[in-house]
């Protein structure tokens, strides 16, 4: 109410949710640590697992986790929001961080707004490696952006829609999902009758929280999952759309960190140059009557720029003085004639007679040949 005795409307400032401090996922001591059943004589710190086992045992001896992460219950703030930490905490990823608000690392979802200090690190502070593993498990390479999980062992339900809902419903939690034009219009992709998924995200730190979040998880059923990172769809058509992806990226973080009016400098300048017409905006005017010639029988700027480089492409090339294409060049062959005549001016011939060659003798050279002689 203002001072005339009037009512006045205030708009409603939106409402930020506040994050509150973060809980404890689990108790000291609470999660048992089961020891993998040696299969092997060896054991490969880089695969994590016996080697000289048998290839099926791998995943035979997993166990169902016993945590999971729930984004809505377990998010909250850390001291990494104070200390300005921008990576996530792995074990409040698969359920089982002890600290809570007292974790050095932050308790919530990777933004993909936020940029990471090192492109070479994941979302969880790991270093990333040049190549794929051969399982295609682990942190993932640096050369190649991935944002696809494969999805194994899962027990189908019903149809392949049917699978996929479920399949859907237990990854969205962990991050946005690419769409697509199939019939879901989400990119997860079930092979029916193979136990086999494929989840694509929007972004790749979703992707890299998602397979730690879900390794060894459960859907619907008391299957255990096998998520790995996806290899590259060799399929030519997405191969060309993630080309364009990475290209519109590129130049979308490229005039991000450019001077605004030096964007708009060089647009009015490339505006001048093809005689189009730009508003207050910097937003290039569309002519219904573009085409066509202006009033008073004139064609426009565009259209006179046009029709002149039609006539240049139309008038036959200049002919210019045929060079030889040997060793010598023109002014050589000009500066030889040039001493051509001047010799032949002076009486000096050019060339030499040559002397006749002596017949060769006939017959056996006995008529020289003496008695006398040895």
């Amino acid at each position: 109410m203002d001072s005339n005795g009037t009512d006045v409307a205030v708009a409603a400032k939106p409402k930020v949710k506040k994050l509150k401090p973060a809980r404890k996922q689990v108790k000291p001591g609470e999660v048992e640590k089961v020891e993998t059943p040696q299969t092997g004589k060896e054991y490969n710190i880089w695969y994590n697992k016996w080697a000289g086992g048998d290839r099926e045992d791998s995943y035979s001896n997993k166990v169902k986790s016993q945590t999971r992460c729930n984004i809505k219950r377990d998010s909250g703030l850390t001291r990494a929001n104070t200390t300005g930490m921008k990576y996530c905490c792995l074990f409040y990823a698969r359920g089982c961080c002890p600290y809570g608000w007292e974790c050095e690392y932050r308790h919530t979802l990777p933004d993909p707004n936020d940029t990471l200090p090192d492109s070479s690190k994941d979302c969880f502070a790991r270093d990333k490696f040049a190549d794929y593993r051969d399982d295609m498990g682990g942190v993932g390479s640096f050369n190649r952006q991935n944002r696809t999980l494969y999805v194994g062992r899962i027990k189908e339900t019903g149809n392949g829609l049917e699978t996929e809902e479920v399949v859907m419903r237990h990854f969205k939690e962990f991050g946005e999902i690419e769409r697509d034009d199939s019939q879901s219009t989400y990119a997860v992709k079930v092979l029916q009758y193979r136990s086999v998924a494929f989840v694509t995200y929007k972004h790749e730190i979703h992707a890299q929280f998602a397979k730690e979040a879900m390794a060894c998880q459960s859907l619907d059923n008391d299957e255990i999952l096998n998520v790995r990172w996806a290899t590259e769809d060799p399929n030519p058509v997405q191969k060309v759309a993630e080309k364009r992806r990475l290209e519109e990226m590129g130049q979308e973080v490229i005039k991000a960190k450019m001077d605004p009016r030096i964007v708009d400098a060089m647009r009015a300048v490339r505006a001048l140059e093809d005689g189009d017409v730009l508003d207050e905006d910097g937003i290039e005017v569309v002519d219904q009557g573009v085409g066509r010639e202006a009033e008073g029988g004139q064609p426009t700027s565009k259209r006179r720029k046009v029709e002149q480089d039609e006539e240049e492409e139309e008038s036959p090339p200049s002919q210019e003085p045929s060079q030889p294409t040997g060793l010598l060049s023109a002014d050589t062959l000009e500066g030889l004639k040039y001493f051509a005549q001047i010799r032949q001016r002076n009486g000096i011939m050019s060339e030499q007679p040559r002397a006749r060659p002596t017949a060769a003798p006939t017959g056996l050279n006995l008529a020289d040949y003496g008695s006398d002689d040895d």
